[in-house]
């Protein structure tokens, strides 16, 4: 379980220092999620702390909104005072999502198919 977080953490160490350094407008955590994607992607092969241990993490994936709320609350009269461009970002980053996930699953279904 310590190498897994050495993982995780590590890699987020990366994006923070490289958000920051570089004046990126993306969150660090993201920065260092795409790296250690590519990382992956490049492997080929999960690590075995990853592979037996981020299952076990992603029960309690709930926690990660916790974070989330407490901003809402936070900035809820800036959030409030802007109502039509908070729908517009939420429907917005919401299709984003979708069509992000569906090419993703299009393009990993097409390579599966490919290999049988």
């Amino acid at each position: 379980m310590i190498e897994t977080f050495i993982w995780l953490l590590g890699y987020q160490f990366v994006g923070e220092v490289l958000a920051r350094s570089l004046g990126l407008p993306v969150p660090g955590a993201v920065i260092g999620m795409l790296l250690l994607f590519v990382t992956l992607l490049l492997r080929q092969e999960v690590p075995s702390a990853l592979r037996h241990n981020v299952p076990t993490l992603m029960t309690h994936m709930s926690l990660l909104f916790i974070p989330a709320g407490v901003g809402i609350l936070a900035f809820w009269p800036l959030l409030s005072a802007h109502p039509l461009a908070m729908a517009a970002v939420l429907l917005l980053s919401t299709l984003a999502t979708f069509l992000i996930t569906l090419l993703a699953m299009h393009w990993l279904s097409r390579r599966t198919q490919g290999n049988t």
